[in-house]
């Protein structure tokens, strides 16, 4: 390698900015089927997913569905032409039925963009029909850059101090591998785990030819960007290949005033952090290296659809979609570097499908985001069953750009930008993640000097592939000790309760603590429960009695169905003095700090009454105040059927 050439941009994708957060109109009437809102007036859309209820006609018949839409076009007053008092004309509107999406709902697109006003119009009047469960835009998510190591940055040593793996840059600049303060402790992991019969889908912008890379599932991955403007390609459709062929921008492509910019081969990245060929005497390493890393685009030129999004996770978890072949190379987990703003609701079609890849024993890991702000603002990161991810720096401090809050299942290396850690100043580059990259401004670049490239970065897209590459190592070793596979709470309870204390006291909550690669696998295989603490069932409405503990907490759980209505939690009777403290989808830390909800009074009556709860398995953890003991105490779950 000539020079040894920083990052000159990267595409975070830690965060992205959806156009449309999830609003409800404050005009809108009260209706049986609801919409989330286009709240933007400078934004104009021609996308929009309807969802169908279960037995309606247009369920099934595409005709049907776009009749409903032209049925509510005409209502909303659309489907004339029209001329302002400027002389100003507007056409009338046509639609067509683009394709059927993997979780059941239509993609439908206008002849023309509509308005702020024009696209609410039309969702009331769609919502208005009593087959319609749900309408929103086909929201657009726009990258946001992680932060790029300076340009200063020089060549590293060609004699690094010998360390094992022997790649020349690992001693020099992974730190995050190996770090005892706010490192992922992977180099002590790499003893009895490597991710070997694993594979892992990186949906992102795909992946790149890099010589330290193992691209062989290149061609066996997808790319799922449908819109021939985001793809780059001339027609719509979607093609064959996990190929990066870039998501360059020219100046106002994405909107007035966006500015132009080169590709940013994050997938490539973010698949080099995770499985990054490991002492093979090149460049640096990555965390399950032996694993098989499936690239799937989702995100081009001025970023990517939700609609695109939703079918990738349901094709690299197993799932049908229509249009494309089967996934011959079913992923054991996911990794997405993405996200948006809004909360991530039921009848999004990202949590639909991600409910159907956690059914189906896919692991599913998100970004938090690099908004420095609560985590249940963020989608898909604060979707039900996710691991979702913040970024600490070397000092094990909260990264001042990560997302927060009780959402947060684990916090990892992401990289810090100031010295120290701190929110400003002048940048140093030995807190940045390094990993492969091209170099290529629009198009890949594959010159010699160049294809051995590696750049670094700092955000929550850099500490999620560092959980997801742990989570690889914890399910190759699992299946390499001939235990049973665990499923995706089980590999999330893992994670938290392998998880190393911060080392400081930190500002926001970010989880349990900091990912532990060495702690996570040895759980994984030595627990006595098979990996990972287990949740005691509970029944619906079922009083279960006789509970207690000598030492330590008791966990439950409950399945809570969509639709469902009034979760009703609480311990009472017998004796001692307890805390009841709940999360959906997985496990509550032992002393609650990252509980959804938590009741602490004195003795053993407890209660978390939740109006509207998730679609999910909620779980309780009953655990003694004080270091009290408890015994004859009884627990009980309930809710409103749907």
């Amino acid at each position: 390698m000539k020079s040894f050439a920083p990052l000159r941009l990267s595409v975070m994708t830690a965060v992205l900015i959806v156009a449309v957060p999830a609003l409800h109109a404050s005009n809108a009437p009260s209706l049986s089927a609801h919409y989330i809102g286009a709240s933007q007036a400078d934004q104009t859309y021609d996308r929009f997913i309807v969802t169908y209820k279960a037995g309606s006609t247009q369920r099934n018949d595409s005709a049907a569905a776009v009749q409903t839409v032209n049925t509510a076009i005409a209502r909303a007053g659309l489907n004339a032409a029209t001329k302002s008092s400027n002389n100003t004309s507007t056409l009338a509107i046509s639609v067509t039925h683009q394709r059927k999406l993997a979780v059941g709902s239509d993609l439908i697109r206008t002849s023309r963009k509509l308005s702020q006003s024009e696209a609410n119009a039309l969702m009331v009047q769609l919502t208005s029909d009593p087959a319609v469960a749900h309408v929103q835009p086909d929201r657009k998510m726009y990258a946001v850059r992680d932060i790029a190591a300076p340009n200063t940055m020089s060549k590293p040593s060609d004699t690094p101090t010998p360390v094992t793996p022997n790649d020349p840059y690992y001693a020099q600049y992974q730190w995050n591998f190996s770090n005892a303060t706010g490192g992922a402790n992977v180099n002590n992991a790499w003893n009895i785990a490597d991710g070997t019969g694993v594979t892992v889908a990186v949906i992102d912008t795909g992946i790149t030819e890099h010589p330290d890379l193992d691209t062989s599932l290149g061609n066996a991955g997808y790319d799922f960007i449908y819109d021939h403007e985001v793809s780059g390609r001339t027609t719509d459709g979607r093609v064959a290949g996990g190929w990066d062929e870039g998501d360059w921008t020219e100046a106002n492509q994405c909107g007035i005033g966006s500015p132009a910019e080169g590709s940013s081969w994050h997938g490539t990245n973010v698949a080099g952090v995770i499985g990054e060929l490991t002492d093979n005497g090149v460049g640096m390493a990555g965390i399950a290296y032996n694993a098989k890393v499936l690239p799937i685009r989702v995100l081009g030129h001025c970023g990517g659809y939700a609609s695109d999004i939703s079918d990738a996770i349901e094709w690299a978890s197993g799932g049908h979609v229509d249009g494309v072949p089967d996934n011959t190379h079913v992923a054991q987990v996911i990794n997405m570097s993405l996200g948006g703003s809004g909360v991530c609701t039921a009848s999004d079609p990202e949590y639909q499908a991600i409910q159907d890849a956690l059914s189906r024993g896919t692991t599913v890991v998100v970004a938090a985001g690099n908004s420095s702000a609560d985590v249940s603002t963020a989608t898909p990161a604060s979707c039900p069953g996710v691991i979702a991810v913040a970024s600490n720096g070397v000092t094990g401090k909260r990264a001042f750009y990560s997302n927060y809050g009780r959402g947060i299942t684990i916090s990892a290396p992401g990289g810090g930008v100031y010295a120290n850690d701190a929110s400003s100043g002048e940048q140093v580059t030995d807190g940045f993640i390094w990993q492969a990259i091209n170099l290529g401004k629009t198009t890949p670049d594959y010159p010699a000097d160049s294809v051995q490239a590696y750049g670094g970065m700092a955000g929550t897209s850099q500490a999620t592939p560092q959980v997801t590459g742990t989570v690889a190592m914890v399910v190759g070793a699992v299946n390499a000790s001939g235990l049973p596979a665990l499923t995706p709470a089980q590999i999330t309870d893992v994670l938290v309760n392998s998880a190393r204390p911060f080392p400081v006291t930190e500002d926001h909550p970010i989880g349990a603590g900091i990912v532990d690669a060495y702690a996570a696998v040895n759980l994984a295989v030595h627990d006595d429960n098979g990996g990972g603490e287990q949740a005691i069932p509970l029944t619906k409405g079922t009083l279960l009695s006789g509970q207690g503990a000598t030492s330590g907490s008791i966990l439950y759980s409950i399945a809570v169905p969509a639709g469902a209505t009034t979760l009703n939690l609480r311990t009472l009777g017998g004796s001692g003095n307890v805390a009841l403290y709940v999360k959906a989808g997985s496990a509550p830390a032992m002393d609650g700090s990252d509980a959804d909800f938590s009741s602490v009074k004195p003795g053993t009556s407890e209660a978390v009454v939740i109006p509207s709860p998730q679609a999910s398995t909620y779980y309780l953890r009953v655990a003694p105040q004080q270091g009290s003991v408890f015994s004859n105490i009884s627990v009980l779950a309930d809710y409103n059927s749907p």
